[in-house]
């Protein structure tokens, strides 16, 4: 079975990391780039970096960003927020990002996904999907999930099952499933969400949105069916610590990657 990874995520805000519930942002949790350089020495498998605001008002990607964390960790990265054209795929890869994640742009103009991956491989495109519950109108009983872009501020009308198999047929190498009920609310993440697309699709599953200890974490992994847990709020104010995580997660049979310590000397 193949290694669980443990994400931690910083949402950048005017260049400071910011959390707050449901996209709601208003709560300022530290620099990102000392925040990076801390997760990388905990063990991290990843870090994942979105410019929350870029989408919404049509602003460029922070390249200087990019370049900064490339330069001050060791793991792989990934950036996200105002990817809207290819060329912006690119200074992010070109600047030292493992890979692009791409939302809102890829409603609007779906090549972008094909075109990224025809370019630089499956392996560096990400599609990521913000998804709130509806009820499902063929079946009172069942649920189904709506696409929202722009931060959760635009409602798509596109189904978020169907959408992902979209992301993966045009080239999509991994999917982040971020649900908007969950975001920050701490009460754990959408289990059915995440298992519902990871047998639909095959390719790695990044469970996002409401992470409040490692036994969440462990939830998604297993009976969720995600590869990898994406996590804020309890890594950033010291609630647990990614070798907590790892420990934890380890006891239960989940498989998780050792802390790699890397002799610059």
């Amino acid at each position: 079975m193949l290694a669980r990874r443990i994400i931690p995520c910083l949402d950048v805000k005017n260049g400071r990391n910011v959390r707050g519930v449901k996209f709601s942002a208003d709560k300022d949790a530290g620099d990102p780039i000392e925040l990076a350089k801390r997760y990388d020495a905990e063990g991290a498998d990843e870090l994942v970096f979105y410019d929350i605001t870029a989408s919404a008002e049509k602003r460029d990607i922070v390249g200087k960003l990019v370049r900064r964390v490339s330069e001050e960790v060791f793991i792989p990265f990934t950036v996200g927020g105002g990817v809207r054209t290819y060329w912006d795929i690119r200074t992010i890869i070109e600047g030292g990002a493992e890979k692009a994640s791409i939302n809102s742009a890829a409603i609007h103009t779906p090549e972008i996904i094909t075109q990224g991956a025809e370019s630089f491989g499956s392996q560096a495109i990400v599609g990521s999907i913000d998804a709130i519950r509806r009820p499902n109108p063929d079946q009172i009983e069942d649920v189904c999930w709506e696409v929202v872009i722009n931060g959760g501020r635009t409602y798509t009308g596109r189904d978020a099952l169907e959408w992902a198999e979209e992301l993966v047929d045009r080239g999509a190498g991994e999917l982040v499933l971020n649900s908007i009920d969950a975001d920050g609310t701490k009460d754990g993440y959408d289990i059915e969400l995440n298992r519902t697309v990871a047998e639909r699709v095959d390719v790695p599953i990044v469970a996002s949105g409401g992470a409040g200890g490692p036994e969440d974490m462990y939830a998604v992994l297993s009976e969720g069916k995600a590869s990898a847990a994406l996590a804020a709020s309890i890594f950033h104010y010291n609630q647990y610590s990614i070798a907590e995580v790892k420990t934890y997660l380890a006891e239960r049979g989940v498989p998780v990657r050792p802390k790699i310590e890397i002799d610059l000397t």
